[in-house]
This record gives structure tokens, sequence and C-alpha cells, in this order.
């Protein structure tokens, strides 16, 4: 037995990367007994894995067609961000005391790389990647487990929102660099939790305020 679950986590894990790094997009098809060959396993800890996929909402079966890549739209996407601006803004909050001058140092070269990146060599995965390293570092120090689980599937969804379907819109992303240094400089001021978690909760809700009043091919990378 324990063996199966070893083997359906290996499928996991490989097609969970697949998914969040675009090598599988929105409804891509899963073909269960082409992964068992490819993965060398039986089709039953490939259904293991896809069926752990889709309690994260990565895949849905589809009647006549079997699992796919799910699908994020606009309304999606909004509802994400809505969640991850109470998550991030409570978590960012309660790390306040916790957080190490060592911790928001890294913070503030990660923002620094990110600002970077906006003005050269722009790759928008790896701004959204370090996006999510500035905010991990931040929220990762509230001590909630339960909390960070919550916030890194809501983190993950944006990566594939962002990924699949957006475009880099500087203006915004800048705005956001400097929202990031002001969190710093709050939490370093050992500023109210309530002020820290308006902060950090206003910061997501900009971005979302920025994409439904803008084009919508676009997107801001660093929120």
């Amino acid at each position: 037995m324990a063996e199966c679950i070893s083997k359906s986590q290996r499928v996991y894990m490989h097609l969970r990367q697949g998914i969040l790094e675009g090598k599988y997009g929105p409804g891509y098809r899963f073909v269960l007994d082409r992964i068992a060959r490819d993965e060398e396993v039986s089709p039953v800890p490939v259904r293991e894995a896809v069926r752990l996929l889709e309690a994260e909402g990565l895949v849905t079966f589809q009647r006549n067609v079997g699992a796919v890549v799910s699908s994020i739209d606009k309304e999606d996407y909004a509802e994400v961000m809505e969640s991850l601006a109470v998550l991030e803004g409570y978590a960012t909050a309660l790390a306040r005391d916790y957080l190490s001058d060592d911790d928001l140092a890294t913070a503030a070269r990660i923002n620094n790389e990110i600002r970077d990146r906006m003005t050269s060599a722009f790759d928008p995965r790896i701004v959204t990647d370090l996006n999510q390293r500035f905010h991990h570092t931040l929220t990762s120090a509230c001590g909630n487990g339960r909390l960070i689980d919550l916030l890194e599937r809501e983190w993950d969804r944006v990566t594939i929102v962002r990924r699949a379907q957006f475009v880099f819109t500087p203006t915004h992303s800048l705005r956001s660099v400097d929202e990031h240094a002001e969190i710093i400089a709050a939490i370093r001021a050992q500023a109210s939790r309530n002020h820290i978690e308006e902060l950090a909760r206003q910061h997501k809700l900009r971005s979302l305020r920025d994409y439904i009043t803008t084009d919508h091919s676009a997107t801001d990378f660093s929120a």
C-alpha cells in the first residue's frame, strides 16, 4: 500500500509541476494510460494523482472528455485575488513580531531584484516567482501552518492565470514594487497590525482594481 501511495505522490508532483510551469495549459487533456506508460506505473496511482489535482481545483473532469487542466476565467481570477488579499493581509500582520532584520533584508533584496527586472531583462515567469518569494518571506513567519497552506494554494492558482493568459503592464508593476517597500517600512517601524494588514490587503485589491478597469489582456505580475 505504501508503495502505491509513493507512486501516486510522484505522479502527482510531476503533473502538478507541469501545470504550474505552463507545460500543461488550461484545457489540456490528461490521457491516463499514456501517463501510466510514461511514468512506468499502473493506472491506479495515476488516477489517485489526478484526483488529488482535482481536489486542489487544478484539474476538472469533463463528460466524454476526461481529466483536463482547469481553466480560470476573469471571475475566477477576481475571486482568487480577493481571497489572497484577505489571507495575505492577515498573515503579514501576524508575522510582524516574528520577522527578523535578516528576513526584512531578504524581502527588500527580492523587491529590488523585481524592480531591476522591470527595467531590463524582463521575464514574466521570473517576476512572478520573485513576487511569490517576496510575499512568502513576509508571511511564512506568521506561525499559522494552515494559513500558509491556504496561501500557497491560492498563489499557485494566480501563477497559472498569469502564465497562461496575461502580459506585462510596466506602470502597474512598478507601483506594486513601491507598495512592497511601503509594507517593509511599516513592519520595520512596528506599525500597528491593523495598519500592516490594510497595506498588504489593499496592495492585492489595487492590482485587482487595475485589472478590472483596464485592458483584460494585461495584469500586474508583482502584486
